[in-house]
């Protein structure tokens, strides 16, 4: 009973993010689990400003953290959609001080074409990926797009045969892939080994 509260108490750090606009889309595994817990630890951002991608656990490579940083810089610029990544261990996480650093999620505020993926292994336990989604990315990308995303991408099972690297950065190629599509309009995943040019490149 204790490691179910345990969880519980975790995956709600997830649903802190959720606070970001009055009616937003957090999709995680398991959302009648998740509760409204304010967690506000700024001391855990980066001091340097204008990350796309804050690695509080360190998931990914240098190479890879730069990489998708660079995909998703060059995905703003071109489409106006900001895709953030935040990889935590709970209760190792920024909370609410992220929406400050990244200006996302403000009352009144016009831009809501913004997601925001928190990566979590839960202790193993649970879905990886939760998505905090913009209503102005809601049109592009429907709910059944995460939720096929998150079955994909976000197993334990798909993270133990791949690594929670590959998880990250097939999730975001999706994402990107999709945004940037003729019809910026996607249900279905896309397939891995996206060519470098539907990435933007």
């Amino acid at each position: 009973e204790n490691e179910s509260a345990s969880l519980h108490s975790r995956r709600s750090v997830v649903s802190t993010l959720a606070t970001f606009t009055v009616s937003p889309l957090l999709i995680h595994a398991n959302p009648a689990n998740a509760r409204l817990e304010g967690v506000n630890k700024p001391e855990l951002l980066p001091s340097e400003p204008g990350l796309n991608v804050i690695q509080v656990e360190k998931f990914l490579t240098k190479g890879q953290e730069k990489r998708l940083n660079d995909l998703l810089t060059k995905l703003e610029h071109d489409t106006g959609y900001r895709v953030r990544v935040l990889c935590q261990a709970y209760p190792r996480t920024p909370g609410l001080a992220i929406r400050d650093y990244w200006d996302l999620g403000k009352e009144g505020q016009k831009d809501d074409k913004y997601v925001v993926l928190v990566v979590d292994q839960f202790g193993g336990k649970g879905n990886v990926l939760n998505f905090n989604v913009g209503e102005g990315v809601k049109f592009a990308l429907p709910n059944v797009f995460w939720t096929r995303l998150t079955s994909k991408y976000g197993t334990t099972f798909f993270v133990k045969e791949n690594g929670i690297d590959i998880a990250i950065t097939n999730a975001i190629e999706a994402i990107v892939a999709c945004l940037r599509s003729e019809d910026q309009y996607c249900v279905n995943v896309p397939e891995e080994g996206l060519s470098l040019r539907s990435l933007g490149m």
